[in-house]
C-alpha cells in the first residue's frame, strides 16, 4: 500500500515521492552498472541517467514487472550502449617521474577499470544466483567481465549474479529465451571461475588475512624487495589501469618492483578496502617528510600469498576517503 501510494503521487509529478521509491534501489543498481562498466565514475554517470528516464517515462510503466526489473532493464541498457561506445577511456602512458619500468610481460586490453569502496557492495542477490557475494565483487571477476562482449555480459549479470528469470532477462534486453540462453552459455565458458582450495583468498578481516597484510606493508614501506618477492605466488600478477603495462609471474613482478625501489621512492601505505580486498592508498615520501598520494593498492590473496596487486593512480583516493597527503612523520 505505501508502494502503491508512492507510486501515484510519483506519477502525479511528486519528485520526493519518486525518490522515496526508488531509493530502496539506487546503491544496487550503481553496483550493477559497475559490475558491467567496471568504472565507478561511469556507474554514476549511468545511475543518473537511468533514474532521470525512470522520472521522465513513469507515465509509461505499465507495471507488468516490478519497479526493480523495470529499472534494471534502463539501467541495463544504457551500460550496453556505454560499453558500445567507442568515446571510452583510452589507455594511458607510463609517467612515473625517475622510473624506468622493465619490459612488461604483456599489454593490457582493460584499461578502464577502477575500483569500487567496499561499504558500496553489500547488495542482494536472487535465490537463482550461480555466484558467492564475495566472488561477484572481486576485482577480478569485474575486470574479467569487461573482456566479455557487452550483450554477454548484460546477461551473465542478469542471470547468474542477479538471479533474474530467463523470461524477465529476455523481456528486459527486448530478446528470446533462446538467444539469452545461448549468450549465457558463451559467457559461461569463457568467464573463469575463482579457483578452490589453497587458492582461495582468507576470510575478509581474518586473522589470517591479517597476516599476509602487514607483511606486505611491511615489505612495501621498507622496500625490502626480498621479503616482497617471498609474498607472491609464482603467477602473480600485476597491472596497473590505465597504463596497459602488465607484469605476470614472480620473476618479472619482482624486476618491476625493484625499478620502484631503486629509483630511492618509499612509501606510507594507508590501509583501506576495494572489491572486498586489502587496499592501500600509497604516500610517497618527499624530503621535507610529508608524503603525497600517488596510488591506490588492491591486493588479491591466494591463501597466504598475494596472487595480483593492481595499481590505480591516485585520483581515486577520494573516492575512498583518503586524503591527497600526509603530514610528516615528525610533526
Amino acid at each position: 500500500m505505501v508502494t502503491d501510494n508512492l507510486m501515484s503521487r510519483a506519477r502525479a509529478g511528486d519528485g520526493e515521492a519518486f525518490a522515496a521509491l526508488i531509493q530502496p534501489y539506487r546503491k544496487e543498481l550503481q553496483v550493477h552498472c559497475y559490475r558491467m562498466l567496471g568504472s565507478m565514475q561511469e556507474a554514476e554517470d549511468i545511475l543518473q541517467d537511468t533514474l532521470l528516464a525512470a522520472w521522465q517515462g513513469l507515465g509509461g510503466f505499465e507495471e507488468r514487472a516490478s519497479i526493480r526489473t523495470w529499472l534494471y532493464r534502463i539501467a541495463t541498457n544504457r551500460c550496453l550502449n556505454a560499453r558500445r561506445s567507442t568515446s571510452r577511456r583510452l589507455a594511458r602512458e607510463w609517467n612515473v617521474p625517475d622510473v624506468e619500468p622493465p619490459e612488461p610481460t604483456r599489454l593490457g586490453e582493460v584499461v578502464w577499470l577502477q575500483p569500487c569502496p567496499d561499504p558500496l557492495l553489500d547488495t542482494p542477490l536472487g535465490p537463482e544466483a550461480r555466484y558467492e557475494q564475495t566472488e561477484t565483487i572481486s576485482l577480478a571477476f569485474v575486470t574479467a567481465l569487461q573482456a566479455l562482449p557487452p550483450r554477454q555480459v548484460a546477461v551473465l549479470v542478469l542471470r547468474d549474479v542477479l538471479g533474474f528469470p530467463a523470461a524477465e532477462v529476455a523481456a528486459m534486453l527486448d530478446s528470446t529465451v533462446d538467444s539469452v540462453t545461448s549468450a549465457l552459455k558463451r559467457a559461461r565458458v569463457t568467464l573463469p571461475r575463482r579457483p578452490a582450495g589453497d587458492h582461495q583468498p582468507p576470510t575478509p578481516g581474518s586473522a589470517a588475512e591479517g597476516t599476509v597484510v602487514a607483511k606486505f606493508v611491511r615489505a612495501w614501506e621498507s622496500a625490502d624487495l626480498d621479503a616482497l618477492v617471498e609474498l607472491l605466488t609464482d603467477d602473480v600478477f600485476i597491472s596497473m589501469p590505465p597504463i596497459p603495462l602488465e607484469y605476470e609471474g614472480r620473476e618479472p613482478a619482482a624486476r618491476f618492483c625493484a625499478s620502484v625501489f631503486r629509483a630511492g621512492r618509499r612509501f606510507d601505505l594507508v590501509p583501506t578496502r576495494a572489491n572486498g580486498q586489502p587496499a592501500f592508498g600509497a604516500y610517497l615520501r618527499a624530503p621535507n617528510g610529508i608524503s603525497h598520494g600517488t596510488s591506490l593498492y588492491v591486493l588479491t590473496l591466494a591463501g597466504d600469498r598475494i596472487s595480483a596487486m593492481t595499481a590505480f593512480d591516485s585520483t581515486m583516493l577520494p573516492r575512498f576517503g583518503l586524503p591527497r597527503s600526509l603530514p610528516s612523520r615528525d610533526t
